[in-house]
């Protein structure tokens, strides 16, 4: 509902169905904006989104829920909450020779850093520039549920957090060609897990074998269904921009909004 705090606590004085999500009966006492402050400042600061996500994880796949045939990895840019700074690009001596989801990871040189959100940068895809944070998530393929999440500056390359992503127990992972690195591609065939990354085409092979082409198309068909996951948090969770004025406190918003994500999707299934 994209609720602030204080409209929260109304919310929850004012209206029965809310009550009764929550557990209150009509005589009960209701929290207050300050409490709902404190208790996510205390849930980041102890670090419990992640066991959080790794609890329910765990209960969802004990239920069958999961079906770990494969996990889907990409991430997706949100805009800070903060006013931009000025963007002060790269020289063309830092971006030449890389494509434009590597200039991605380049921190703008001189670019001041908004006084209210310290963690936010730049990034650029398809020729607009993002002030803010990108989410990173791995998904169940046949599922659709999340199975972990990692937040990091906008400017953060997509394959940088990649492995974290990877969670052990998947038959194979499914990436686009941005996350292809020879060590990952060796790493995952060490643990037993196919490799369904999409080849990439470099200075010295700009052109891919016709093998690889057709291999691409076919990861791309699969792959894509991750980003029904982007576009429901990006049109029915209001998730465009982030609420707060952190990295802590804007990851346990990402973790507890694939919670939230994930219970809704579990009952439909």
């Amino acid at each position: 509902y994209q609720l602030s705090d204080p409209a929260l606590e109304e919310a929850l004085c004012d209206r029965i169905s809310f009550r009764r999500f929550c557990g209150f009966a009509l005589d009960d006492a209701t929290p207050d904006e300050t409490t709902f402050c404190r208790f996510r400042a205390a849930l980041a600061g102890s670090g419990l989104g992640e066991r959080l996500m790794s609890e329910l994880d765990r209960q969802l796949g004990e239920r069958g829920f999961l079906v770990k045939e494969g996990t889907m990895i990409d991430a997706t840019l949100i805009e800070a909450q903060a006013a931009r700074p000025p963007f002060v690009p790269p020289s063309p001596d830092e971006s030449a020779g890389l494509d434009e989801k590597m200039q991605a990871s380049i921190e703008p040189i001189e670019s001041p850093r908004s006084a209210s959100d310290p963690d936010a940068r730049f990034a650029r895809k398809a020729g607009r520039t993002v002030y803010g944070y990108k989410a990173h998530i791995a998904v169940d393929l046949g599922s659709g549920l999340i199975r972990r999440t990692v937040l990091t500056p906008a400017n953060v390359n997509d394959t940088v957090p990649a492995d974290d992503l990877v969670m052990g127990d998947e038959r194979a992972v499914y990436a686009d060609m941005a996350y292809s690195t020879h060590a990952r591609r060796k790493a995952l065939k060490a643990r037993g897990i196919k490799d369904r990354i999409m080849h990439r085409p470099d200075k010295h092979h700009p052109q891919l074998p016709r093998w690889q082409q057709r291999r691409n198309g076919l990861i791309g068909k699969i792959r894509s269904a991750v980003e029904r996951t982007f576009g429901t948090w990006k049109r029915s969770y209001g998730y465009r921009r982030v609420r707060y004025f952190s990295m802590a406190a804007n990851a346990i918003e990402l973790q507890l909004k694939a919670i939230a994500f994930n219970l809704r999707r579990a009952a439909a299934l």
